[in-house]
């Protein structure tokens, strides 16, 4: 089984950090599929606000996750 590639991890634990505002630990502390599942969660809000016409793709940084809109929860775990 090959490592996960250092490069990738470092570009998820950006990626949710910059819009979740979570720290380092905290995202390093997530399972890996929970880490890509959050990362796709994030795209997809993203691509929901492009097509809703929003100019701003990027989440209020002082939201949390708890504050955010999510249609399935159940899909995410």
């Amino acid at each position: 089984m090959d490592p996960y590639p250092t490069e990738r991890l470092y570009e998820e634990i950006a990626f949710v950090a910059y819009y979740f505002n979570w720290s380092r630990q905290e995202i390093l502390e997530l399972p890996h599929w929970e880490r890509q599942r959050w990362c796709r969660n994030i795209s997809q809000i993203n691509e929901q606000k492009n097509e809703a016409g929003g100019s701003d793709t990027s989440l209020d940084p002082d939201h949390r996750v708890d504050d955010l809109p999510v249609a399935n929860l159940e899909e995410m775990i």
